[in-house]
């Protein structure tokens, strides 16, 4: 519930300030939601859930966007199954981000869950596009909502939204530099990021082979794909090499029977493994277009897509021309000349050019992004602190008394090796996630 104090200060305050209104949404606490017109025809969706903490102005406490992956997977994943204030079954979620911050979801590239086009032209193509996009959205946004410009803002992402954050932080960072918009930007945080994909898909014959889920011959066959895969990519041919990233994906399902690539150890239905061979081979492309989107199971994918277009979109009153999910396929189909592409030289921008805090967190569990890969890639970036950070020590979390991860920091950089967790860190592990946020997204006691 939402304190009836924080509802009386929060109405006190609205009166002066506020130019968007909070208001009850579906779920509880105060919220308000939209769309944001970026570019003519391409209409993206936000959804913002005011904090329940007990304060006197809900400004009191950072302001946190959520970004999720695919690209074409939509923030109302990370919503319901991982950070929101209810699950996908309706019940409130103990660990929600929402008791301690603002939480501002945006669907993103448009066409991704309820954000669309008019025109699938309009589509984006590459990061940069995207970057674009967000950082019109966000104008829009604090035009909108002025009594955020002097809240702590942070960037937080999934997958391939950690590959789309670390650019939209950068163009963001450049605009407020020179008096564009009027933010408090402060850190970028990526959970499980695209960053250098190729680093990702080499990783996985080696991380399979040590966890024992595949033997030499299994090792050699998904390293046999790995390295076609580098191949076609340096090639310069890069919609062939996602295909082929797709490709290697369906070696792995084949030799380790139907492995969970978002956490090693969730079991899998043994019945379904031939149905998804079956699937790669009938359509490599539309396979591979399902498998970057694909969060959950497919069970809870249809669990969210009715939620979302039954009482979410009714709740909230959403306009026809938004279906949840309409178009996501289309977003990945657009991006894949992007998809395998790196995006380590952003980072390595937002570590020379600005004070930004980058975080990078990943799961031990983890396959589509294993961990192996993001301690390579992050090793390999080209700053003034590269010498300080491979010198630094790795020390454990443990908020709580047990050991929940390791740490390791230098500078403006900070990685975190979340134990017990996926993909998916919030949800897997929301101890060591909520050490990270109150480490970096910091407030006032």
């Amino acid at each position: 519930m939402f304190p009836m104090k924080s509802i009386a200060a929060l109405l006190l305050f609205l009166l002066g300030t506020c130019t968007g209104v909070p208001r009850e949404g579906y779920g509880p606490g105060m919220q308000d939601w939209g769309f944001v017109e970026v570019r003519k025809g391409a209409h993206m969706f936000w959804w913002l859930y005011y904090t329940t903490a007990d304060v006197q102005k809900f400004t009191d406490r950072p302001l946190l966007i959520w970004l999720q992956g695919g690209p074409g997977a939509s923030s109302m994943y990370g919503n319901f199954e991982e950070l929101g204030p209810l699950t996908l079954e309706g019940d409130h979620r103990n660990h929600t981000w929402v008791q301690d911050y603002n939480v501002l979801f945006i669907d993103n590239p448009v066409g991704t869950g309820f954000s669309y086009v008019e025109n699938k032209a309009l589509l984006t193509k590459n990061n940069a596009e995207i970057a674009e996009d967000l950082l019109t959205f966000t104008k829009e946004f604090y035009r909108q909502n002025p009594e955020f410009s002097n809240t702590s803002l942070h960037i937080y992402a999934e997958s391939y939204g950690g590959k789309m954050a670390p650019e939209f932080a950068y163009v963001l960072h450049k605009a407020i530099q020179n008096g564009d918009i009027d933010a408090k930007l402060e850190s970028v945080g990526i959970i499980a990021p695209w960053v250098s994909p190729i680093d990702s898909v080499l990783s996985w014959p080696g991380f399979l082979l040590n966890m024992g889920f595949v033997d030499t011959k299994g090792y050699k066959e998904i390293h046999s794909a790995a390295v076609e895969t580098e191949r076609i990519l340096n090639e310069g041919r890069f919609e062939e090499a996602t295909w082929q990233w797709g490709q290697t994906e369906s070696v792995i399902v084949r030799q380790t029977l139907g492995i969970d690539f978002y956490n090693v150890l969730f079991k899998q239905n043994f019945k379904s493994t031939q149905f998804r061979l079956g699937m790669f081979a009938k359509d490599l492309r539309q396979a591979t277009s399902d498998s970057a989107i694909r969060l959950a199971s497919e069970d809870r994918d249809q669990m969210l897509e009715n939620l979302m277009r039954g009482p979410v979109a009714e709740k909230l009153q959403l306009p026809p021309e938004s279906v949840y999910n309409a178009q996501g396929s289309n977003v990945f189909s657009s991006m894949a000349g992007d998809f395998m592409k790196p995006a380590g030289h952003i980072v390595e921008l937002l570590l020379n050019n600005t004070g930004l805090d980058v975080v990078v967190i990943t799961g031990q569990l983890d396959l589509i992004v294993a961990t192996p890969g993001n301690v390579i890639w992050l090793e390999k970036l080209q700053w003034d602190g590269r010498n300080g950070y491979l010198a630094a020590p790795r020390n454990g979390v443990g908020p709580q008394g047990f050991l929940e991860g390791y740490q390791k920091s230098f500078g403006k950089l900070h990685m975190y090796w979340a134990l017990r967790a996926g993909h998916m860190v919030p949800a897997d592990n929301p101890v060591v996630m909520d050490y990270i946020l109150r480490k970096h997204a910091r407030y006032p006691k």
